[in-house]
């Protein structure tokens, strides 16, 4: 459900109030019943879903129908002011926890879940609470202990994968290594594959202007960038670059290419939100587990309200039943 005082719970509902998707899986929401209530009376959608307590949960299987709820009980205690707050970070990393325990469960375990889809948090609430993760991603890459992987966004004209995530503007250029680049051009020629595109055609972003101009305006894409591109070329993926990032988006939203990886956060979110923002899906590569998100924050500034649009939650959600489908004996989203 991800932060109770965010348009989480809004997006959900509405999301979930769509009959055709639960043709296609059983839906577990771990969040607050009474927040849920709260946001299906707002919106006018009938609460069609079946209550859990979080106790009852934990003893067997938290499914009772095609829609659960795990009511964990945090309303009386989370207020109503809709901004960063400390319980609102305890409550959504609560969440998010259990989801993930649940998703690494064994198949044929009755808590298992085949897929994750969360809803935005807020790191200033998760910060308040004592939680010092950057966001969703490296808490997903330390618990499942991936061992490589990689933000990706899928839009209906880009697909991008970030070479760096939540860090500071400054320090990118001490981060990015040849295998730093390599690894989000590999995980996303596989996104690629799994989404039907059985060879993929990528472009890589520089990380300067006019990508260096041949070291005129940094070395990082003849230090780093190629030669991460060329690694790539030499396991049969079809990659190409480095390119300027002011022109490359134009070329890939044409449809010239499948996907861009991108060096830094803003660089692949600026084109990808301007062009799809309402349908763009978070994805997180690497893992072992399928986990998407909405593109988007908490918007504590509309919060219940019922002005939250909830098209990228519905697209995280179909998402995540399509990358798991292969795999799942009986599919299952948060």
């Amino acid at each position: 459900m991800g932060d109770p005082l965010g348009i989480g719970p809004e997006v959900v509902v509405k999301a979930l109030a769509d009959a055709g998707l639960h043709a296609a899986a059983r839906f577990v929401i771990y969040g607050d019943n009474e927040v849920m209530l709260a946001a299906a009376d707002k919106a006018r959608i009938h609460p069609a879903w079946f209550r859990a307590s979080i106790d009852h949960a934990r003893e067997g299987s938290m499914v009772l129908g095609d829609f659960t709820v795990i009511d964990y009980g945090f309303a009386r205690h989370i207020g109503s002011d809709r901004e960063p707050t400390r319980m609102g970070g305890i409550a959504s990393k609560y969440f998010v926890e259990d989801a993930i325990q649940d998703a690494m469960r064994p198949v044929g375990d009755p808590r298992r879940i085949d897929a994750l889809v969360t809803a935005p948090i807020s790191k200033e609430s998760w910060s308040l609470g004592g939680f010092r993760w950057p966001g969703h991603t490296e808490l997903l890459g330390a618990r499942t202990k991936a061992k490589r992987q990689a933000m990706a966004f899928v839009s209906p004209r880009l697909k991008v994968v970030l070479a760096t995530t939540h860090v500071p503007l400054m320090e990118i250029r001490n981060l990015l290594t040849i295998g730093r680049v390599h690894e989000p051009i590999a995980l996303g020629h596989e996104l690629c594959q799994q989404l039907g595109i059985a060879r993929p055609k990528i472009a890589v972003c520089g990380l300067n202007p006019h990508a260096g101009e041949n070291g005129l305006f940094g070395d990082e894409e003849i230090r780093i960038i190629k030669p991460a591109i060329d690694m790539a070329k030499a396991t049969g993926i079809d990659v190409h670059g480095p390119f300027s990032g002011d022109t490359i988006f134009i070329d890939a939203a044409a449809g010239n290419w499948d996907l861009v990886v991108a060096m830094y956060h803003d660089q692949g979110l600026i084109p990808v939100k301007l062009l799809g923002w309402d349908k763009a899906v978070n994805v997180t590569l690497g893992l072992p587990i399928v986990r998407t998100s909405p593109d988007h924050g908490t918007a504590f500034n509309i919060a219940g309200r019922n002005q939250a649009s909830e098209n990228s939650m519905k697209a995280a959600i179909e998402l995540a039943i399509r990358l798991a489908a292969p795999t799942a004996h009986a599919t299952t989203t948060e």
